[in-house]
């Protein structure tokens, strides 16, 4: 990652420029120093990216623009991403944050729903990411930070199609960072708990619950310290780690 004499980043990629949490870190990043951002959406420059754009302005960023991108359009991948490093030259960090929550109930009475969401929370990011690394890879430096979920360290029958795919993408992306050892570019994997967004609201908080600056805060604190991986909170880590531990009998009888 290339930094100024302050260790702040220039450049900022957004893949999934309407997630509060993505729009959240990009936001923080800005206000550390960042002055150029692009965000990907369903579609390119639209009126409704307006608010986001604006945000990211207001926090001091002095150049928005916006790429279209498809997440389950897996052949618009490498074109999309072009237009990305074509807009900003060398990118310092990128965040993929596209994903979708819905529920386990919708899922069982639609398996083809379930099978959409994968391709949104899993197989789509396995060609973007893939696609971004190499470009990180050949400028030499760059940091792809990828969102996972602490639903992704042990599945639960509660919302086993999302953590099925949130535990696939975080062992996509531990991997994608070995394979980047040494050549500059690195990944980071974000793990936070149960994060209060419109993508959860009316849904009863997990202990830990967060705000989507609590994620920022800890993606920025991971940056500066060359982290690999990041727990929000950071105690949630050895939460996770004790639940690995749990007897699969009493793993399924927690409570939904």
């Amino acid at each position: 990652m290339v930094t100024d004499a302050l260790g702040r980043v220039d450049s900022v990629l957004l893949l999934g420029g309407r997630s509060e949490i993505g729009l959240a870190i990009a936001r923080r990043l800005v206000a550390d120093g960042a002055r150029r951002v692009v965000l990907t959406t369903r579609g390119a420059s639209v009126p409704t990216d307006e608010p986001q754009a604006e945000s990211l302005r207001a926090a001091g960023a002095t150049s928005v623009e916006t790429v279209g991108l498809d997440i389950g359009d897996l052949a618009s991948h490498p074109a999309a991403v072009a237009a990305a490093f074509d807009r900003l030259g060398d990118i310092d960090v990128v965040i993929d944050a596209i994903g979708v929550l819905g529920s386990q109930d919708s899922y069982n009475s639609d398996p083809a729903l379930a099978a959409t969401s994968i391709t949104t929370n899993l197989t789509g990011h396995v060609s973007l990411c893939l696609d971004v690394a190499a470009r990180l890879r050949a400028q030499g430096h760059g940091t792809l930070v990828v969102l996972s979920s602490i639903a992704g360290a042990r599945v639960r029958k509660a919302n086993f199609v999302y953590g099925a795919a949130k535990a696939g993408l975080d062992g996509f992306a531990q991997g994608l960072g070995d394979s980047l050892v040494g050549s500059g570019a690195r990944v980071m994997v974000v793990r936070p708990g149960f994060v209060r967004t419109k993508m959860t609201a009316g849904m009863d908080e997990a202990p830990m619950s967060v705000n989507a600056e609590d994620v920022a805060e800890g993606v920025a604190q991971g940056l500066r310290r060359g982290r690999e991986t990041v727990w929000v909170p950071a105690k949630l880590a050895a939460v996770a780690f004790v639940l690995r531990l749990l007897p699969r009998p009493l793993w399924r009888r927690l409570p939904r």
